[in-house]
């Protein structure tokens, strides 16, 4: 009775998608090193791969126990993480009543992220990874700090949250 018991908890466990944490969902367990090369860009905004990229690297290195290289030699690692920013658009939330001039903006970043392995089988992929962060303006002109690379750093954090939690826990 016991045995039989043992044997199907053992079948329950083993069929209901239960995993290690840390253990990768979509990365086979031969898998050690990663390559993860500066991400492409089609857009003009200047330096946002670079964020993507330095933050997905950071994520990689903080959750994950695989090897992470920078280098963009597919034969270096067991698998390559690449991704492309797609769009990166920033527009106008909201405007201060009395000056007319904008408060508020809304950036937008859309990336495409793309996990394969040396033998160039395709582990991961999401075509239309998208976020979005709020920040404010700085209404003193003699004061004026450009806000919009730090919400790009902060929208990078988060986007690379999303990748690697994706990659680690999708069933």
């Amino acid at each position: 009775m016991l045995r039989s018991f043992l044997l199907l908890a053992f079948t329950a466990l083993t069929g209901c998608g239960y995993h290690v944490a840390g253990s990768a969902a979509h990365v086979p367990a031969n898998v050690r090193t990663l390559a993860v090369p500066i991400f492409k860009t089609n857009v003009v905004q200047y330096r946002t791969e670079v964020a993507l990229t330095d933050a997905t690297i950071r994520e990689l290195n903080t959750r994950t126990r695989y090897h992470i290289t920078a280098s963009d030699d597919p034969e270096s690692a067991d698998a390559t993480l690449t991704g492309t920013v797609l769009t990166e658009t920033i527009a106008p939330l909201t405007y201060d009543p009395s000056t007319g001039s904008t408060s508020s903006y809304l950036i937008q970043i859309t990336a495409k992220i793309m996990l394969t392995a040396r033998d160039g089988h395709v582990l991961y992929q999401n075509d239309k990874l998208s976020f979005r962060e709020q920040y404010q303006s700085t209404q003193d002109l003699s004061a004026f700090i450009q806000e919009d690379s730090a919400a790009v750093r902060r929208l990078s954090r988060d986007m690379a949250s999303e990748i690697v939690a994706d990659i680690l826990n999708s069933f």
